[in-house]
């Protein structure tokens, strides 16, 4: 199973792993990275979504772009402490739903990339036993989602 690689939106750099787009930050030409390709998914799979916990969800799109890079035990655990709150679905109208994003633990729709980000990057870390300083500043809440989450 290949894994995807993520290039950068100045496409002036070499394409790189999962784990190096993500503890690089930006690309080294200032771009963004992004997957060079976009899993696709059947229908019988989203339908399969019904059921299932935020965390199971995000499981299974998660490890569709991580495919063969983190063990399914692991990501589904990460997943799981991530998204370890409550994640509201509203009735709005009809079959019209509004999913809370304000309910993780900083009360911002952030707590959602960056606690998986967080769990993510640490994996990482420890895995090629490396440390990482991350200083964030803010004038909202994106500091305070980033601090809780790592």
């Amino acid at each position: 199973m290949d894994p995807i690689y993520f290039y950068s939106t100045n496409k002036k750099v070499k394409a790189v792993t999962f784990s190096e787009a993500l503890l690089n930050g930006l690309a080294p030409d200032k771009g963004l990275y992004m997957p060079q390709e976009i899993p696709a998914f059947t229908k019988e799979e989203i339908n399969g979504f019904t059921n299932k916990e935020y965390y199971e969800i995000a499981f299974e799109v998660s490890r569709k772009f991580l495919k063969g890079q983190i063990e399914d035990k692991e990501l589904l655990s990460m997943l799981k402490d991530a998204y370890n709150y409550d994640i509201p679905l509203e009735k709005v109208y009809g079959n019209k739903y509004i999913m809370r994003l304000d309910q993780g633990p900083t009360a911002s729709f952030k707590d959602f990339a960056a606690r998986m980000m967080g769990r993510l990057m640490q994996h990482y870390l420890k895995k090629e036993n490396k440390k990482l300083l991350i200083l964030t500043a803010t004038s909202g809440d994106t500091g305070s989602a980033i601090a809780n989450a790592i």
